[in-house]
């Protein structure tokens, strides 16, 4: 028989960890990332549910210098972005003076210098009164624009409106017709066809009701504000038509309640008139 060797191994006990002792490492982990973000919060009063506050290094000095004015992609609620107007627009807005008050002809003259418009823009008139709820009926000596084509009530026009067929803007009536509208007044409201004395559609005699033609307009505050917009003519017409037009208005609404009153084209500076 041979001869046996003896070998001495050293082995080593892996000695593992229980599972209270994870729990306890986990534990100790999370107490510690927990206190780390807690020494980075802030408290501000007011603050409430659902709100946070972003912690923003301050930037250096030199790179604040440097990045000049802060721009933002969107505008907070409530308030608006500046509006960003074309190199053309810059262009005509330099030949109004922002500080002076300008006289009709002046203002009219400077509407058309100031339109860069290719098609045939409009010339609004933009005023602000003393109260809100101010209408008046006024009756152009020229055109504004498109004219208006109005029609007197009569029973030919019953069948029109009953038949669906309205080739009118304006619909002037006598009080004696109005009871045979009455019943049309769900056609004839939502259109603002429906006649009233507010806006001078309902006449005393079919005489009067022939004298409102197709350049009688009805000028009105908004609902909640003391501002009125109105267009007074086209940038293509003689600077009087325009010229006359506005003072037909100014006389029906009266100075004593115009505060402001700007002139404009439909794409073009306003322009502050001397009223």
């Amino acid at each position: 028989m041979g001869k046996t060797k003896t070998a001495f191994v050293e082995v080593k006990e892996e000695v593992k960890k229980t599972s209270l002792d994870e729990l306890k490492e986990k534990r100790e982990r999370q107490a510690a990332a927990t206190k780390a973000k807690k020494a980075k919060e802030i408290h501000i009063s007011g603050l409430k549910g659902g709100q946070r506050i972003k912690i923003i290094e301050a930037m250096p000095a030199e790179a604040l210098a440097k990045a000049g004015e802060p721009s933002f992609a969107k505008a907070s609620k409530g308030h608006r972005e500046p509006r960003v107007h074309s190199k053309k627009y810059n262009e005509v807005k330099a030949k109004v003076d922002r500080n002076k008050s300008y006289s009709v002809k002046e203002a009219i003259k400077l509407v058309k210098e100031t339109s860069y418009t290719k098609f045939n823009g409009s010339v609004e008139l933009h005023m602000a009164t003393k109260k809100i709820g101010l209408s008046v009926q006024v009756s152009l000596p020229y055109s504004a624009g498109k004219e208006k084509r109005v029609e007197v009530a009569s029973e030919e026009t019953l069948k029109k409106i009953q038949g669906n067929k309205i080739d009118f803007d304006i619909l002037v009536a006598t009080p004696e017709m109005m009871p045979k509208l009455v019943p049309f007044a769900r056609i004839l409201g939502p259109k603002g066809l429906m006649p009233n004395p507010k806006n001078g559609t309902l006449v005393p005699d079919i005489k009067k009701a022939k004298q409102v033609g197709g350049n009688t307009i009805t000028i009105k505050t908004e609902k909640e504000a003391p501002l009125i917009h109105t267009v007074i003519g086209k940038v293509s017409q003689k600077e009087e038509e325009p010229e006359e037009n506005l003072a037909a208005i100014i006389k029906a609404v009266s100075k004593k309640q115009i505060e402001k009153a700007y002139l404009k084209a439909t794409m073009g500076p306003s322009i502050r008139l001397k009223v």
